[in-house]
């Protein structure tokens, strides 16, 4: 049996184009698909040419109350992208304004944090 890759998830986001920008320019993806989706609603496929994310975004404002997604059964927890230069996506992530966090060397890597508009954390991560 061959290896099985992920190939993408799917999150609820309020703009769909303008998260698509952002990570576009934070993590040099690319839109690879764009257009209107199930529920009246509009979905941005972003990523590289092995994966991606799909942004979707409802006909209304989604709802940010509920529990913390750890505590919650099916929940996002956080999206690791990985990265060549660590500092250099720092800075970049810092310079549009996100507060990293939660540095860390461990082994096989070296990593941060940071939260954006919707409220998904994202982990950034150097193997090199």
């Amino acid at each position: 049996m061959s290896e099985a890759m992920l190939e993408h998830v799917n999150l609820t986001v309020r703009d769909a184009k303008a998260t698509a920008d952002r990570l576009c320019a934070l993590f040099g993806w690319t839109i690879r698909w764009q257009g209107a989706s199930i529920h009246n609603g509009y979905s941005v496929h972003v990523g590289g040419k092995a994966s991606y994310l799909a942004l979707y975004s409802p006909p209304s404002t989604p709802s940010t109350d509920g529990p913390e997604s750890y505590y919650l059964m099916g929940g996002l927890n956080h999206i690791g992208v990985t990265v060549d230069n660590l500092d250099a996506a720092e800075a970049r992530i810092s310079a549009a304004g996100y507060k990293t966090y939660s540095h860390g060397d461990y082994e096989p890597g070296r990593r941060f944090y940071f939260d954006d508009e919707d409220g998904v954390e994202y982990e950034v991560v150097s193997y090199a």
